[in-house]
């Protein structure tokens, strides 16, 4: 049988670790971070803002210095695929077209704001 005392729900599990551990120096304390309230607040300006680069699809980004663009396709989110593009240039590698455009023409990458736009996400 379960009991629930104020806000939290004590199982079996948890009585049995509790008898176990009754006369030592360690204290059981049953609580959670998934309260309804936290829920149901709204969620933060950035949190929001960021969301569109979870997606994954198809993509474009703009090179911030001669306003080119490129455009992709990703299974991963875009945030992903713009971190991997960020570590190719930031490495020199030659494994992606816009890193490779960014170093061989010395512009700077710019931040994912600004420069990554998903055209057509799932």
């Amino acid at each position: 049988m379960h009991r629930q005392y104020g806000a939290q729900y004590i199982g079996k599990e948890t009585k049995f670790i509790t008898k176990l551990l009754k006369n030592s120096s360690i204290k059981i304390s049953c609580t959670t971070n998934n309260t309804n309230g936290k829920a149901l607040a709204p969620k933060p300006i950035h949190a929001q803002t960021h969301s569109r680069f979870e997606k994954s699809g198809v993509y474009q980004l703009t090179w911030p210095d001669c306003d080119l663009r490129y455009v992709g396709q990703t299974g991963r989110s875009f945030r992903v695929r713009f971190q991997e593009n960020f570590q190719e240039f930031k490495y020199n590698n030659n494994k992606s077209k816009f890193a490779m455009h960014l170093l061989k023409n010395k512009h700077s990458i710019g931040h994912i704001d600004n420069i990554m736009e998903g055209i057509d996400g799932a």
